[in-house]
């Protein structure tokens, strides 16, 4: 394991910078989605962008679990707090996700609801303890990162008999997202709107910890896409860019693996295994900008169902629509960057925003306005 600083040497980026420039063909486009928003961030804070040469481009992905969360569920979390009354326990990034009418779970705990931040899922399970007489609320979201966790803190309830406990589950999977991404049928082009072309992907750091690297490989197989499963430091990014480029200069298609310091081809067997037992596979789930996806979220098992707030409180699937003129739905699809969008840094601000993107500590428009906005 190496420090975190020799992952940032700046004579190391200047190298690998001129590896890359030296390896691209010039005569051809090399396309690569980071589909972690981790990686998005790192990419527009160390300026990699700038290191790449003319035809080396990023596309983002929708590898933020905030980003991806639909209006609907956000409405369904307000209703929690404001018209079943219980104690709302979230993640402080959704608490100014804009939901129907620019409401949020923020103005709803300004108008009296009793929402409360936390930093763990420990966190919420001890306000359920302490308030045995009001029912309590995770709202639970991300992907297969902060999943075994929620896994944890439910099987916590059940063992403690914590009957004023449960959980609003939206965790979400990786590869039903990837798969999506890789189905969508494309446009024809034109002079306003070229087809999306996705040349290979930088697989996400912290899920693959969790998944491993081997339920990307039918992805290379199925779709010919290269993947490197590239670690969040700028020097990861950058090696992981370097590997993909050979890869289609070759004319491969393969499953590598940059972030080996963390990442195997099994995963954490364990976290799954935890998985597996307190959760199963939705048979579909909105996502914000890809629509209904088979198989891509998780809900919780009939030996769970006690602690399965969706259920407790009959919450109704709402269809929602975003805010209007907010590109957040097709940034997240890749199709658009967070420039295209004519309400960023105008309308929209983090103190202000129209969409997720903007909210959330991985999305693109919100790393476009901490490290690019002088240029808006």
């Amino acid at each position: 394991m190496k420090y975190i600083s020799e992952f940032r040497e700046h004579t190391l980026a200047l190298q690998l910078a001129n590896a890359i420039a030296q390896t691209v063909n010039p005569e051809r486009q090399y396309r690569l989605m980071e589909f972690c928003g981790g990686h998005t961030h790192a990419i527009f804070r160390y300026g990699i962008q700038d290191l790449m040469p003319d035809n080396v481009e990023f596309i983002h992905g929708p590898g933020c679990p905030v980003c991806v969360l639909p209006t609907g569920r956000i409405d369904n979390a307000i209703q929690l707090a404001e018209q079943h009354g219980v104690i709302l326990c979230t993640y402080a990034d959704l608490m100014r996700v804009p939901a129907t009418g620019r409401h949020s779970l923020l103005k709803a705990k300004a108008n009296g609801g009793d929402i409360r931040m936390v930093y763990s899922t420990q966190d919420a399970l001890k306000i359920a303890r302490d308030n045995p007489a009001r029912q309590v609320v995770f709202f639970a979201i991300g992907f297969e990162t902060t999943t075994p966790p929620t896994a944890v803190i439910i099987r916590q309830a059940q063992a403690e008999r914590l009957d004023n406990f449960s959980v609003f589950c939206n965790h979400v999977l990786t590869p039903a997202a990837m798969q999506a991404i890789l189905d969508v049928p494309r446009p024809a082009a034109s002079a306003h709107a070229p087809p999306l072309l996705i040349d290979a992907f930088l697989g996400p750091s912290h899920v693959s910890t969790v998944i491993g690297s081997q339920p990307y490989e039918r992805f290379a197989e199925q779709y010919a896409k290269p993947i490197v499963i590239a670690g969040f430091e700028p020097l990861d990014v950058m090696q992981s860019a370097l590997m993909l480029i050979r890869q289609l200069n070759e004319g491969r298609h393969e499953v590598e693996n940059e972030y080996r310091r963390a990442v195997t081809p099994q995963g954490n067997l364990k976290a799954q295994a935890l998985m597996r037992e307190v959760f199963e596979v939705r048979p579909y789930f909105e996502w914000r900008g890809l629509g209904l996806i088979a198989d891509s979220a998780l809900t919780l098992k009939a030996d769970y169902a006690d602690f399965d707030a969706e259920r407790h409180f009959n919450l109704p699937a709402i269809q929602a629509a975003d805010t209007k003129g907010c590109e957040c739905p097709a940034i997240l699809r890749g199709v658009k960057k967070p420039q295209d969008c004519k309400l960023l840094g105008t309308v929209c601000t983090p103190e202000n925003p129209m969409g997720s993107c903007m909210v959330s500590s991985e999305g693109a428009c919100a790393a476009y306005w901490s490290y690019r906005r002088n240029s808006l």
